[in-house]
């Protein structure tokens, strides 16, 4: 039977010389394969102290580094350890009242200026034939 760690328990090895980081509820010892890892041992290191499975599946593993993690298996992870995923909820905005009064302004302009431009026009055609 695997041995069970606690988050805790995991995030005391973060460093180069003992990192383990906790993948899919499993926890591996990577700390041999920083130095081979193609991201850098940062990303490793980066990782350490938390459930690193997002981390890990963003960036798309191969099928040959998915199965180098079996040789890095060390334990499971108590997942009743692992703080729940807070669900991003974006900041209530305060309800943007729009002016009525400018809205109202603006559709009497569009009505009123084209009209008005009209009346200028015909009056000029009136007040030019009216010289001929």
């Amino acid at each position: 039977m695997a041995k069970v760690f606690t988050l805790a328990e995991v995030a005391e090895h973060n460093t180069s010389k003992d990192c383990w980081l906790v993948i899919d509820g499993k926890v591996y010892d990577v700390t041999k394969f920083l130095e081979d890892h193609p991201g850098g041992d940062e990303v490793l290191l980066s990782a350490t102290g938390k459930d690193a499975t997002d981390d890990f599946e963003d960036v798309g593993h191969s099928s040959s580094a998915r199965g180098q993690m079996d040789e890095l298996y060390v334990g499971d992870i108590d997942t009743s350890t692992i703080p729940s995923k807070a669900k991003y909820t974006p900041p209530k905005q305060p309800h943007y009242n729009q002016d009525k009064t400018s809205e109202f302004v603006i559709k009497l302009l569009q009505f009123l200026v084209p009209l008005f431009i009209l009346g200028v026009a015909v009056g000029i055609r009136f007040y030019t034939k009216s010289l001929a």
